[in-house]
C-alpha cells in the first residue's frame, strides 16, 4: 500500500501543495460529485480503496471511497453525502478550489483483483448498492467490465430523486436492476426483495458484494446466508486517522477484532457483527462514549497499525 500525502517527499509519502478540484456538481439532494487533481493517488489506487481529505490545515478528516480514477489525467472522482457541518462546507467548494490534504490510497483493494481473471470470469457475481454505496460499487463493476467480465448490479434508493450514477452503472453492468423503496422508479421495494426475486427467477450467484448503509448490508447478508451466497461487504464506520491508531473503525469479524481502515474495508459479510458495529458507531460520536469504549476494550481499543502494541 502506498500512501500519498502532503507532508514530505519520503518514499511512499509524496508531496503536492494542494489538490485542485476540476469539477464539482450536485448529483441529487445532498449528494455531491467531485473530480480532484491527485496524480500520485490516481497512479496507485485500486477499486475498493479510499482517501481521507481535509479542506484546510484545521479541518476535520473526512474518509471517502474512491468512486473512479483516471491514471492518464491524474484525477480521482469522489462522491459524498452531506451529513454534518464539515461535509456541508465541503459541498460549497467549486471547480478551482482545492483540498489541503488528499491522503491515499488507503485500505485494501478489492479481493477480486487478486483472483485469476479466467476463473473470475466463470463466476456469477452480484453487486448490491444502496444509496451513496453506488459510488464505491461503480469502480469495481467498471474494472470487471474493462476485463471482459459481466456482473449483475442492483442499485437501490429511497426514491427516484435520490438515485445516482444510473447511466454510468448501466454502461458497465451486465444487467442493471434499479429499485426504489417507494416504487417511484424501477422495481418497488428494498434491495433484498430484488435479490430474492432474481433467485426465484432462476438466477444463481457465486458471490455477492454489498455496499451501502450498515442496516442494508446487515439484511442483505442475512438473506444471502439463507440463500447460500458468499457475500463481501465494504464497511464504512467512523474513521479518524486511517491507520488503525485511533480505534474508531474497530469491528468484530468472526469473533476477531479488525479495523476497517487497515484490515478492510472489505470483509466476509456473514462474519461481521453488524449489531455491535452499529451500536459502536453511535457510542463513538461523543467524548464520553469514546472514553467508555477505550476503558471497555483495553489493549484492543486500537492497534490496527501493527506498531503501537494494541494488537498484541
Amino acid at each position: 500500500m502506498i500512501w500519498v500525502c502532503e507532508k514530505n517527499n519520503k518514499k511512499g509519502m509524496v508531496n503536492k501543495s494542494m489538490y485542485k478540484i476540476l469539477e464539482a456538481k450536485e448529483l441529487t439532494a445532498n449528494i455531491y460529485f467531485m473530480v480532484v487533481e491527485a496524480p500520485r493517488v490516481a497512479k496507485n489506487c485500486q477499486p475498493g480503496q479510499f482517501v481521507i481529505v481535509r479542506m484546510d490545515k484545521d479541518g476535520e478528516r473526512i474518509p471517502l471511497t474512491i468512486c473512479d480514477y483516471d491514471r492518464e489525467k491524474g484525477t480521482i472522482t469522489i462522491v459524498f453525502q452531506t451529513v454534518g457541518a464539515e461535509t456541508a462546507r465541503m459541498a460549497a467548494l467549486k471547480a478551482g478550489d482545492a483540498f489541503h490534504d488528499f491522503v491515499g490510497p488507503l485500505g485494501c483493494a478489492s479481493e477480486m483483483l487478486n483472483e485469476d481473471k479466467a476463473e473470475l470470469a466463470q463466476k456469477k457475481i452480484l453487486f448490491v448498492a444502496g444509496g451513496v454505496g453506488t459510488a464505491p460499487v461503480y469502480p469495481q463493476v467498471k474494472w470487471l467490465h474493462n476485463n471482459g467480465i459481466a456482473a449483475d448490479v442492483i442499485v437501490g434508493a429511497k426514491n427516484h430523486d435520490l438515485l445516482i450514477l444510473e447511466k454510468e452503472m448501466e454502461a458497465v453492468a451486465g444487467n442493471l436492476y434499479v429499485t426504489t423503496d417507494d416504487g417511484s422508479y424501477g422495481r418497488k421495494g428494498m434491495v433484498t426483495q430484488t435479490i430474492q426475486d432474481l433467485v426465484d427467477e432462476g438466477k444463481k450467484y457465486d458471490l455477492c458484494i454489498a455496499i451501502g448503509p450498515m442496516i442494508m448490508m446487515k439484511f442483505v447478508c442475512k438473506l444471502t446466508k439463507e440463500l447460500g451466497i458468499p457475500t463481501i461487504v465494504s464497511l464504512n464506520p467512523i474513521m479518524v486517522d486511517g491507520t488503525g491508531m485511533c480505534g474508531a473503525c474497530r469491528v468484530t469479524v468472526g469473533n476477531q477484532v479488525k479495523f476497517a481502515c487497515v484490515n478492510g474495508p472489505e470483509f466476509d459479510g456473514h462474519l461481521v457483527n453488524f449489531d455491535e458495529a452499529m451500536k459502536r458507531q453511535q457510542i463513538y460520536k461523543t467524548a464520553e462514549g469514546r472514553a467508555m469504549l477505550k476503558l471497555q476494550e483495553g489493549d484492543t481499543h486500537h492497534g490496527g497499525c501493527g506498531q503501537c502494541g494494541g494488537d498484541k
